[in-house]
C-alpha cells in the first residue's frame, strides 16, 4: 500500500501509516479509490450494501484528513498542489495515451483537415495520424509536428503539416502568442484534437495554462466537429482555467468511463463519450 494506508488493525479501527485511526470501511474506500484513482458514490454504495449518504459521510471524514479527495459524486486521490511536469507527463500513462490516441485518429476521416492542440495525449494522436497520409494538419505544437512529419507514409499522398508560429511556451514546445492565432484564424478545419487537464464538477474542461487556452478556444471555434482527448484520471482534477462546456465538445475519448454526475451531463450536452 501506499504511504497512510498500511493497515494496522487495532480493535475495531485501522491505524495508518499517518498515525490516523479510520474504520475498516473507512479503510476499504481509501484503498479502492487509491487502487482504480476515483470511485463513484453509487458503486461504492453497492460494494459495500448501504446508503449513498452512508458512503458520503465516510468520503466527507476521509476528505477532511486529506487521504482522499471529495468530488462531486464521489472520490479521487489526493492530486498534487504543483501541476506534473512535461518530462514526467510524457512517461506516466503512456499505455493509455496511445490506445485513446489510436482511438481518437479513428474518428478523422480521410482527407479531413484537422486542428491539433498541445500536450502528451494530443502527441498520441499525432504519432497514431502520422501514418495515414492525406491529412491537411495545422498545429501549434512542436512536438505534434516532428511526429507527423518523422511519421510519414512511405506509399501514398503525405499530409499537409502546418505550423502555426508564435512564441515557444515551456517544455512542451508549445507555441501561443498572437503569431499563434493570426496562423490559426487562417484555417476553417473538419476536426480540432484538443488536451484537457482536468473537468470541473458541471463537465466543462478546464487547463492550468491561459496562453495555451487562448489556442485550444480558437481551434475549437474554427472546428465543424470537436474531440476532447484525456485519460480518465482527469476526471478527478480541476484546473483554473476553462477551455469549454461540454456543449462544444463533440466526442471526449478517455479510456474508462466518467464518474455517474459527468457522463450524465456528457449525454445532456450531447457529448459523446468514445472508449479506447
Amino acid at each position: 500500500m501506499t504511504k497512510d494506508a498500511r493497515q494496522v488493525p487495532t480493535g475495531e479501527n485501522v491505524i495508518l501509516d499517518s498515525g490516523e485511526a479510520v474504520s475498516q470501511r473507512q479503510y476499504d474506500i481509501l484503498r479502492i479509490v487509491r487502487e482504480q484513482g476515483f470511485a463513484t458514490i453509487d458503486a461504492l454504495a453497492r460494494q459495500f450494501d448501504v446508503s449513498a449518504q452512508t458512503i458520503r459521510r465516510e468520503i466527507i471524514r476521509l476528505d477532511a484528513l486529506k487521504l482522499l479527495q471529495r468530488f462531486h459524486g464521489g472520490a479521487g486521490v489526493v492530486e498534487p498542489a504543483v501541476r506534473p511536469a512535461y518530462a514526467e507527463k510524457r512517461l506516466s500513462q503512456t499505455d493509455a495515451k496511445d490506445a485513446i490516441g489510436r482511438r481518437a485518429a479513428e474518428l478523422v476521416p480521410d482527407g479531413a483537415a484537422v486542428f491539433l492542440d498541445v500536450g502528451t495525449t494530443v502527441e498520441a494522436v499525432a504519432r497514431a495520424l502520422a501514418a495515414r497520409g492525406g491529412l491537411t494538419i495545422v498545429t501549434n505544437s512542436l512536438p505534434a509536428a516532428m511526429l507527423l512529419a518523422a511519421g510519414r507514409p512511405e506509399n501514398g499522398p503525405y499530409s499537409e503539416i502546418f505550423v502555426t508560429g508564435g512564441s515557444i511556451h515551456g517544455p512542451d514546445g508549445s507555441l501561443v502568442g498572437d503569431t499563434t492565432q493570426t496562423g490559426l484564424a487562417r484555417f476553417r478545419c473538419d476536426v480540432a484534437v484538443i488536451g484537457f487537464s482536468g473537468i470541473d464538477e458541471t463537465g466543462a474542461l478546464m487547463d492550468f495554462d491561459l496562453h495555451k487556452v487562448a489556442a485550444k478556444q480558437a481551434m475549437i471555434r474554427a472546428a465543424r466537429m470537436v474531440v476532447a482527448v484525456g485519460a480518465a484520471s482527469k476526471f478527478i482534477r480541476s484546473a483554473p482555467v476553462r477551455i469549454a462546456d461540454l456543449p462544444e465538445i463533440d466526442r471526449l475519448v478517455t479510456d474508462r468511463m466518467p464518474p455517474r454526475h459527468l457522463s450524465e451531463a456528457a449525454e445532456q450536452a450531447g457529448t459523446r463519450i468514445v472508449l479506447a
